[in-house]
């Protein structure tokens, strides 16, 4: 008996940690010793292991684990040339950082559409197959603060609009059991900007985007908030969880999927949940902490699921890890091994959990 088919629904957030051989043939095609063909050869073989992987831990959804992404939210600017490396900033807790490109001339275009990545994990699988797309708001950071001439900031977010809405759709077109719009720049905002201005701003962005979609497409669009997950570290864990939810779950989204294993109080966290609980939507909260280097125990995550069900109605409720493994690809942090131990316990888990709720 799994946790899907007794009503607790479980789904991987995305990044899972690249291989050995995938990162070795990564920085040789970097050096120039490999070509496009060889590179590609590597991501598909990584990707082929990452879904079979998943689908024996029992994973009644998977991923490609991100196995082809430079990274989490700048693959779509693969071949953009129109960018130079002084973006943004996104600064760590332990001291290291993360910088974006800025955009230097448009038009805004998206050079891949993730919907490549779902049709290669598709494949493999024999289940069905989510897909995590960059949500709109962290590549609204790409327009520099002074403007670009010639290309007009609400220029740049029509094309960006566009480019979101038609990557979002290829997925669904794809076979997509879900789209998961990974927002972790959502809690990053109100450390920016704790007057909560530049947070409405990303709302409105991604809900100008989900707007475009039927009530039945966006019960297949999820939302992913975190503080972010790099190395080991966060960039935003000490924001209050108080001043992003009932924002967050005003976008038009089927599923949100909320960090809460790390949090240090989720009790507190879930009755916020429970009191802005949007129309139909399902919360998936995380009851594993990839950050964490020890592997919880089914019999945790099951009380972590007891916990939630105490606050979110049953139909209402499924199970996630807080984050990506890996949502860069150079973050070795935590080992490909480690990953499917703790998404092995959130399986196993979630099933206990499941069963103790439903008799």
């Amino acid at each position: 008996m799994t946790a899907a088919c007794v009503g607790i629904p479980t789904e991987p957030i995305g990044s899972i940690p690249r291989p050995a051989e995938l990162l070795d043939a990564t920085a040789a095609h970097a050096a120039g010793r490999i070509g496009d063909d060889e590179l590609a050869a590597a991501q598909d073989r990584a990707v082929r292991d990452t879904v079979r992987r998943l689908e024996e831990v029992g994973s009644p959804v998977v991923t490609d684990g991100e196995q082809s992404k430079p990274s989490f939210a700048t693959y779509p600017l693969a071949g953009e040339l129109r960018l130079a490396p002084d973006g943004a900033v996104i600064p760590f807790a332990d001291g290291h950082q993360r910088q974006l490109p800025r955009l230097t001339a448009g038009p805004m275009r998206y050079g891949v559409h993730a919907d490549r990545y779902l049709r290669a994990a598709r494949r493999h699988a024999t289940v069905p197959v989510k897909q995590a797309v960059i949500a709109p708001s962290a590549l609204s950071l790409l327009y520099p603060a002074d403007g670009i001439d010639g290309y007009p900031r609400e220029a740049f977010l029509d094309d960006l609009t566009a480019g979101a809405e038609a990557e979002i759709r290829a997925c669904l077109d794809s076979g997509a059991h879900v789209v998961q719009l990974d927002f972790t720049e959502a809690r990053l905002a109100l450390k920016l900007d704790p007057s909560g201005d530049l947070l409405e701003q990303f709302i409105t962005l991604n809900n100008r985007v989900l707007e475009r979609f039927t009530a039945t497409e966006r019960a297949r669009i999820g939302v992913h908030t975190c503080p972010g997950g790099d190395q080991d570290s966060t960039h935003s864990l000490d924001v209050d969880y108080a001043g992003l939810l009932p924002g967050l779950l005003r976008l038009e989204a089927g599923a949100f999927y909320v960090q809460l294993a790390s949090e240090p109080d989720p009790e507190r966290v879930l009755g916020i949940l429970a009191d802005h609980l949007p129309g139909q939507a399902r919360v998936f909260v995380g009851v594993t902490d990839p950050l964490d280097p020890r592997v919880e125990t089914p019999e945790e995550v099951r009380d972590r699921v007891l916990t939630a069900a105490r606050h979110l109605p049953l139909d209402r409720l499924g199970t996630c890890d807080d984050c990506g493994f890996s949502p860069f690809a150079d973050d070795t942090s935590t080992s490909r091994d480690t990953a499917f131990a703790k998404i092995r316990a959130r399986i196993e888990g979630t099933a206990l959990a499941a069963r103790k709720l439903t008799g």
